[in-house]
């Protein structure tokens, strides 16, 4: 029997039900939606988790796509799902958990006796901490954002090459290959033995069914790579990049980009202008180095120094 909360599944079996990690104002338990997937045959254990950020919705759209297609009479080992973590910033749509106003994915391993948010890390990061490997489902929030897989336990880790591994497979095309900060589960799991990855599914307001397929192709890329469900999977090369240039304005007024997500930037070229309500341009910002444009803000309208957008620099391909 494999079990997460109150969902127990035997092999060849899969339930659903809640990991119970706190009370609310009134007083009553709540619990994270969870999944168990048994497979008839013995293997290899991956975990799962989405929305540690409560407005990142993509992540919960793969879970929702992906989970009832993996049929537990095919696969080797077992799946565990955590699919909305952010429990009080899921309810009302805010990134932070709004009880503690904690980014949570800057809480793990979290801690038992502490905090909202450090409560539900410690559960959470409990139930991970026994798995083979760990997707971390993420978008850029409500930015533009390319698909990508983030390796956030640094160059120099010991398990690097098999996060990094982890995230070619995973394939989303793009891959940020830069140490995090501290009290993500990409980092605190590479720590703990685990090769972690963090996909990083677009960004948009609700879901982006593109960026959710990518998410759903990845996951099935990991289990049939790693042997929980049969199929041969040759990983693609990955478009690499290990630092970010980040362009706030320089001027107050209206953005227009001259770039779109994915293309390439030379040093100097421009990136974006500003411009009045009348169509004066203001400012005209330049490229620092060569990239591709990355990541930029979803309104147009933005104060002096407010952030625009970032070009990813330090590319390559592996």
């Amino acid at each position: 029997m494999t079990s997460l909360g109150t969902a127990t599944a035997a092999p060849g079996e899969f339930d659903t039900g809640r990991l119970v990690v706190g009370e609310t104002r009134d007083g009553g338990e709540f619990g994270l939606p969870v999944a168990v997937i048994n497979g008839a045959r013995s293997g290899k254990t991956l975990y799962i988790q989405a929305a540690s950020d409560g407005d990142e919705l993509n992540g919960i759209g793969v879970v929702q796509r992906a989970v009832p297609r993996i049929d537990p009479a095919e696969l080797a080992g077992q799946v565990l799902v955590v699919g909305i973590v952010n429990y009080h910033g899921f309810q009302v749509a805010k990134h932070r958990n709004p009880i503690d106003d904690t980014k949570m994915n800057r809480t793990y391993p979290g801690d038992s006796e502490g905090t909202s948010s450090e409560r539900i890390s410690a559960a959470t990061f409990d139930a991970a901490q026994d798995a083979d490997m760990i997707l971390d489902l993420h978008q850029g929030s409500t930015s533009r954002m390319l698909n990508e897989v983030r390796v956030r336990c640094g160059t120099r880790h010991r398990l690097h090459e098999k996060c990094l591994t982890l995230a070619k497979v995973f394939g989303c095309g793009h891959v940020l290959d830069q140490k995090g900060p501290g009290g993500q589960l990409a980092r605190v799991g590479p720590d703990q033995g685990i090769p972690t990855v963090d996909p990083e599914l677009g960004g948009c307001v609700g879901w982006d069914e593109e960026s959710i397929e990518y998410g759903v192709q990845g996951i099935f890329n990991v289990l049939r790579y790693y042997g929980f469900l049969d199929g041969d999977v040759d990983p693609e090369p990955q478009t690499r990049a290990t630092d970010f240039d980040q362009y706030g304005s320089p001027s107050g007024g209206l953005v227009r980009f001259e770039k779109e997500l994915g293309e390439r930037v030379s040093r100097g070229e421009t990136v974006f202008t500003v411009r009045d309500v009348f169509g004066t341009v203001k400012s005209e910002v330049g490229a620092d180095g060569n990239g591709i444009f990355w990541r930029s803000r979803r309104l147009p309208q933005v104060a002096t120094g407010e952030y625009v957008c970032s070009v990813a620099t330090g590319i390559d391909t592996y």
